[in-house]
């Protein structure tokens, strides 16, 4: 039986890391983070100062990716990063999750989470213009992404309609939101779009 590899992506603060796990366990499954693996393995390049984050050597993530999912024992493996389907390789890639969140609610959490103000428009930006699922069709995974709002939704129950799509992957489609005209017609997008 050859491997089910599960990408769990979406901007920083959709709640990639708390459903991936919950995924994992529903599913036995092997759970790597990306940047726990990265700084644990050393697959670090620098850091970038102004945006406060690691510049990953994706070189040599994409081999230590091949390299643990090849050795695990576990039939399942879910991938939690939202640069996943730039470092997993495609023949690898079962599905792909892209979780979306209402920049509004969006907003509020990496407010709580102190989010300085230059990463909170970026990573509003990205939310908005649909980066991260633009990154997942780009990267050659049309035909296996999933995209799902999780505004006001909880774990348990993202993790319900992954389990869904998994079991039936004609569930999955591309497309659900459109945040830049929710913005527009609600009046915010001066204020939620500064880049």
């Amino acid at each position: 039986m050859s491997k089910r590899v599960i990408l769990v992506t979406g901007t920083p603060c959709v709640g990639k890391t708390a459903t991936a796990r919950q995924l994992t366990v529903k599913l036995d499954a092997l759970y790597i983070n990306l940047t726990d693996l990265a700084l644990r393995d050393n697959l670090v390049l620098g850091k970038d100062k102004k945006r406060d984050t690691i510049i990953i050597d994706e070189a040599k993530m994409r081999k230590k990716i091949r390299d643990v999912i090849q050795k695990t024992d576990k039939n399942n493996v879910v991938v939690d990063g939202h640069y996943a389907v730039n470092v997993v390789p495609k023949n690898l890639v079962t599905l792909v999750f892209v979780l979306r969140r209402d920049p509004v609610e969006l907003r509020k959490h990496m407010e709580k989470c102190g989010f300085p103000e230059p990463k909170l428009m970026e990573n509003l930006a990205s939310e908005i213009l649909d980066v991260c699922l633009i990154d997942a069709l780009n990267a050659g995974h049309a035909g296996r992404t999933c995209e799902l709002i999780v505004t006001g939704k909880t774990t348990r129950e993202i993790v319900k309609a992954m389990l869904n799509a998994i079991g039936d992957p004609s569930k999955c489609c591309v497309g659900v939101v459109d945040w830049l005209g929710k913005l527009e017609s609600e009046g915010l997008l001066d204020e939620y779009l500064k880049i």
